[in-house]
């Protein structure tokens, strides 16, 4: 199961409005419309219609991921993205922020975790990333599969970047134009250590070459 963009900005808004508003959750139709489009806490921030909109909540229900209740007035949409992907609290909230705002470092996800989920430190978000993206694929193979299998993917560090950015697999192994595959964790890892070591030979090279230029000048003023 790939869901397209509008279906994962749905349920990345039932999950996050779950969490922060429980007092006005379930959603109404307008109410949720309301959430996928708003300009904060969202990238990129979309134009859905209502019509999209109920789509996208058409081929959620078929995934058992959403229900619609029918209350007095006006029916209303909930979320089950913890059942169905069988996550805890902390994988939620990071599940839900990676939806809602595309690939994210473990930085970036514990500053914005925090009316979702309060982290420690940036060791526990890493933490909660490594046990997602390790998680086995069923062996039966099975219709609901996306109960259990890796969650997120380790993306390669692009140059001059300080960090690895996480990304979900919900939409597919690759979700921005233009990007690597995601690279899976053990070569992700490796990928970085490689990275550390080039950067290190490179500060060891400039030293060398600076205290080079010093002897020469050294020889040169004798």
């Amino acid at each position: 199961m790939l869901l397209d963009p509008a279906q994962l900005r749905v349920l990345g808004s039932l999950i996050e409005k779950e969490i922060t508003t429980p007092d006005l959750y379930p959603l109404s139709l307008n109410a949720l419309v309301n959430a996928c489009n708003q300009r904060s806490s969202r990238d990129p921030v979309l134009e859905l219609t209502e019509g999209e909109v109920r789509e996208a909540l058409h081929t959620l229900e078929e995934h058992n991921l959403v229900t619609m209740l029918q209350d007095a007035r006006v029916p209303k949409f909930e979320h089950r993205a913890r059942t169905v992907l069988n996550l805890r609290r902390d994988e939620t909230a990071v599940i839900c922020l990676l939806m809602l705002r595309g690939p994210q470092t473990p930085g970036e996800l514990r500053a914005r975790s925090e009316r979702l989920y309060a982290f420690d430190e940036i060791a526990s978000v890493q933490s909660t990333l490594e046990r997602l993206a390790s998680r086995p694929p069923r062996e039966d193979g099975g219709p609901d599969a996306t109960s259990t299998g890796p969650l997120v993917a380790l993306l390669p560090r692009p140059p001059g970047a300080r960090e690895s950015r996480y990304m979900h697999l919900l939409g597919g192994a690759s979700q921005e134009t233009g990007s690597a595959a995601a690279l899976p964790a053990e070569n992700a890892a490796q990928s970085d250590r490689v990275a550390r070591l080039e950067a290190e030979l490179a500060i060891m090279a400039e030293a060398l070459t600076a205290l080079d230029a010093r002897i020469r000048d050294l020889e040169t003023n004798r």
